[in-house]
């Protein structure tokens, strides 16, 4: 049997290719849009790709599966629950998908979403017991699913599912059976996910806590405690998948454009201005009322939180391989109205004549310095309530990054405000939304509370 484990950096995503030589034929479970490794694997290792399999309808990433099947026509499985609108398989407790030597038996594990399914693997070629299964996000490594994405009138009944998925039917399965799932660290389909992309069965039961309650009501309790923050792009992207995702071809030609046509752009409809450099760059110079969202690893998941899917974008970055990198990991998320970047960067936007902004970067040795002095600004701190209250600058005021973005600032500032997060990367999206909309002073507070903690400065705790 063929078996490969594929990890997409910064969402998180892991995807699968299992098959079997001797017959030429493979699956490919969870695929992301980006197809590239999935035909190259069938290319090296003689396979033709003849089936996806979806093991639920995804919320985070745009599925790959349309592109898979226009390049290679194969069928898509998916459980019927899904309501997918394009022609599919479908998938049902019980059902047997054989691949010559590779053996797939479906289990139905709802509770992440109503039409969640997991995969119990075996190479026949070794032996007919089971060798791994195939999670999705039902169960993760030191985590599990989070069952409130598909809506709260139906997360009770998620949380009954999530619960008998995870402790009968998955729990009926052997300790040694080696655990697969279709995210990891980084990704916001869980709350404390490893970085490891495998485990065992036998493993998750001794270290998993949410594997370890007694009984229902304490798992329930446990699970509805606090839920990661839902992007705005989730409900856009299950949608896109549900109705299967327009081809990368039909998405619009990326293009440079000068700062001309750039400023021409930006002047219409829903757009919005992306600027990817560094937190020191961006402050350094930007384009008013553009938004500093630099790469790191959950890029993704940031441009989801502070940008409506239906925006039509426009890119600043340091080069035209930058640009190119930033747009992968918009359509990976279904950000597909990319109008262009900028060439030249912003050299060629300031050498133009045209206006510039700044957003002060202070460093904490200056931010103490600034709230024991006479006229202290007001400091926001944009991180989550699980990170507050590990530790906080005693002056500070909390509104977490998530809430700003979904419901706006609850709170008014009549003069210099610095915003603090964890490393300055939030502050940095934040003070550069709180200056697009007016606000005159603001500074972002350089290194966060990484910084402040090095730094030996005081920290409150409630």
């Amino acid at each position: 049997m063929y078996f490969k484990q594929i990890t997409t950096p910064g969402l998180g995503c892991f995807s699968y290719v299992i098959g079997c030589p001797a017959v030429g034929e493979a699956v490919v479970v969870d695929p992301r849009r980006d197809i590239a490794p999935y035909l190259e694997i069938a290319r090296d290792e003689g396979l033709r790709l003849t089936r996806v399999i979806e093991t639920h309808l995804h919320a985070d990433h745009v599925s790959g599966a349309q592109e898979l099947r226009a390049a290679t026509g194969a069928v898509i499985h998916i459980h019927p629950a899904a309501n997918p609108a394009y022609a599919f398989k479908p998938l049902t407790a019980g059902q047997v998908i054989l691949v010559g030597a590779a053996r797939l038996d479906v289990l139905f594990t709802p509770g992440h979403t109503p039409n969640s399914v997991s995969l119990v693997v075996s190479d026949l070629a070794r032996s007919p017991e089971a060798a791994l299964v195939l999670t999705g996000d039902v169960l993760f490594v030191g985590d599990i699913g989070r069952p409130d994405l598909p809506g709260a009138e139906i997360l009770d009944e998620q949380v009954e599912n999530l619960y008998h998925s995870l402790y009968t039917v998955l729990g009926r399965l052997p300790a040694d059976l080696e655990v697969y799932p279709a995210h990891g660290q980084g990704s916001l389909c869980g709350r404390g996910m490893s970085a490891k992309g495998v485990s065992t069965l036998g493993y998750e039961r001794r270290a998993n806590a949410m594997l370890g309650f007694a009984d229902f009501a304490s798992f329930k309790a446990a699970v509805l405690a606090r839920f990661p923050a839902r992007p705005k792009s989730f409900s856009h992207i299950i949608e896109t998948n549900r109705r299967g995702a327009p081809l990368l071809d039909r998405c619009p030609v990326a293009r440079e454009l000068s700062p001309e046509r750039f400023e021409a752009a930006m002047a219409g409809p829903d757009s919005v201005v992306i600027d990817t450099r560094d937190a020191a760059a961006f402050g350094g110079t930007h384009i008013p009322g553009s938004l500093n969202i630099g790469f790191e690893k959950q890029l993704a998941n940031w441009v989801g939180m502070s940008v409506a899917p239906e925006s039509k974008i426009l890119l600043v970055a340091e080069n035209r391989e930058r640009a190119a990198a930033m747009r992968l990991e918009l359509l990976r998320i279904g950000y597909d109205d990319i109008l262009g970047h900028l060439a030249g960067g912003m050299t060629a936007w300031t050498q133009s004549g045209r206006p510039v902004a700044s957003l002060a970067q202070l460093s904490v040795h200056d931010l103490a310095a600034a709230l024991a002095g006479d006229a202290p600004p007001a400091l926001l701190d944009v991180r989550t309530e699980a990170e507050w209250e590990t530790g906080h600058i005693a002056q500070a005021v909390h509104q977490s990054f998530a809430d700003i973005l979904d419901r706006g600032l609850d709170l008014c500032f009549s003069g210099p405000v610095a915003v603090v997060c964890g490393s300055g990367y939030r502050s940095n999206i934040i003070g550069s939304a709180l200056a697009a909309k007016g606000c005159s002073d603001v500074r972002s507070v350089a290194g966060g509370m990484t910084a402040w903690t090095r730094a030996g400065l005081p920290v409150a705790t409630l």
